[in-house]
């Protein structure tokens, strides 16, 4: 063969090799990109299978982040969470894990992070949303129960009292019927004027929601309530609303999980005493 022939076939296999390379490089990349879009679509399977995670029915989603105990969808606008959830079982009730008190800021929070100082001198308390009453089972979790992202402004008289009856009663439940699937966060009410606390400017919810669902004789019971951010004292029952009331006020859906006719039947019914 000649010496042109020999340089014009190895410029051909030169060629190929890098065409073949390209290609592989583009395969790879789109491989990469079709299974980062698999595990996006199969992680977001995945939240809507869990019962207590709630689906954002209008609005924007904040920062999700998961928790040993909770998992909560973090707003950085107003910086308190758009929702906690969590499930909480019977043996979990069980836990001798003592509360630390210890307020931190959530190492995971992108963008401004809220200080227990900004609660400092505001006139309202710390007000966890998954409570550290319902983490005792495990030490991580009950750490992370303090973390500033599972904090809102909350009036004292209804932290420690009517809100605080609540979880007492929730875990009363676990421990009855086995297991709680709970959701529960802040409300700004729209075109009414928000007050701020701390350097960190902490919106101080209107009202608070709270949705618990469990099974009693394998059918579904829901429950929703509503407080209003302020001093008071109540029967449980007088804070009852239905579900569906409360998708509407939140703008959230609820238990999604369930089959849908068993969902609009439990949703929609209206109950006037705790069970």
């Amino acid at each position: 063969m000649s010496k042109k022939k020999k340089k014009s076939l190895h410029w051909f296999i030169a060629a190929v090799i890098i065409i073949a390379l390209i290609g592989s490089t583009n395969l790879r990349s789109l491989t990469e990109k079709a299974t980062q879009e698999v595990i996006q679509e199969a992680n977001s399977h995945a939240d809507t299978q869990r019962m207590e995670i709630p689906q954002i029915s209008n609005g924007r989603q904040g920062q999700i982040i998961q928790r040993s105990g909770y998992t909560l969808s973090y707003n950085d606008k107003t910086r308190t969470p758009q929702w906690v959830a969590w499930e909480l079982t019977k043996e979990e009730t069980r836990g001798n894990e003592e509360r630390n008190d210890e307020f931190l800021p959530d190492p995971q929070v992108i963008g401004t992070q809220v200080v227990t100082y900004d609660y400092s001198r505001s006139g309202y308390d710390r007000g966890h949303m998954a409570p550290a009453g319902d983490m005792k089972w495990n030490r991580q979790a009950m750490q992370e129960s303090f973390y500033m992202s599972n904090i809102c402004p909350q009036d004292h008289n209804l932290n420690k009292g009517d809100w605080n009856d609540l979880e007492i009663k929730t875990r009363e439940w676990a421990r009855r019927f086995g297991k709680v699937y709970i959701a529960c966060g802040p409300i700004y009410q729209k075109g009414k004027n928000i007050q701020y606390i701390g350097d960190n400017r902490v919106a101080v919810p209107h009202s608070f929601f709270k949705a618990i669902l469990f099974y009693r004789k394998n059918k579904p019971i829901a429950l929703g309530f509503h407080f209003q951010n302020q001093p008071g004292h109540r029967p449980l029952q007088d804070y009852i609303v239905s579900i569906d009331s409360l998708e509407e006020l939140t703008g959230m859906d609820f238990f999604s999980a369930l089959p849908d006719e068993q969902e609009n039947e439990t949703e929609s019914k209206e109950i006037s005493e705790l069970p």
